[in-house]
């Protein structure tokens, strides 16, 4: 199997916001995540983005009602399907509790509080906690706190 280009991971993944220029600046406070790449369209909106977080990457779109389906499937924000996620999104960070911390100042709804995730001794342990952005996207974020096999 062949690498991926340079600089992108093998899976990227796509969040589609209401105001994705809005969006982007909340990740960026909140979050953490760098602006790689930002691509305007002539009305201001994105065309493309391009959002890091060490070797992660996103993308993130346009979602709101009145954007046209991308070939021929709507892409929407949460807020336009009734708050419903068909995906959660993982982030592993070094500081958890100060992660919450700050997402939660810049406006982040923590829905798990910071907890150890223990998998017995044999396993790892995290600690994490799950929050939605001001859109309902659902993001998960843990520290690795045990890893038997490091």
């Amino acid at each position: 199997m062949k690498s991926p280009p340079a600089g992108w991971p093998r899976l990227s993944s796509t969040l589609f916001y209401e105001d994705a220029n809005a969006a982007i600046a909340w990740l960026v406070e909140a979050f953490g995540f760098e602006i790689q790449l930002l691509v305007p369209g002539p009305d201001g909106s994105v065309i493309h983005s391009q959002l890091s977080f060490g070797e992660a990457l996103i993308m993130v779109g346009e979602g709101g009602a009145q954007r046209p389906p991308k070939l021929g499937v709507p892409c929407r924000s949460p807020l336009h399907t009734a708050a419903a996620n068909t995906q959660c999104l993982m982030l592993y960070v070094d500081d958890v509790d100060s992660h919450c911390a700050q997402a939660r100042a810049a406006g982040a709804t923590v829905i798990a509080e910071p907890a150890l995730h223990d998998y017995g001794p044999e396993y790892w342990a995290d600690r994490s906690y799950g929050c939605t952005d001001p859109d309902g996207h659902m993001w998960w974020f843990t520290q690795r706190v045990r890893d038997p096999q490091a």
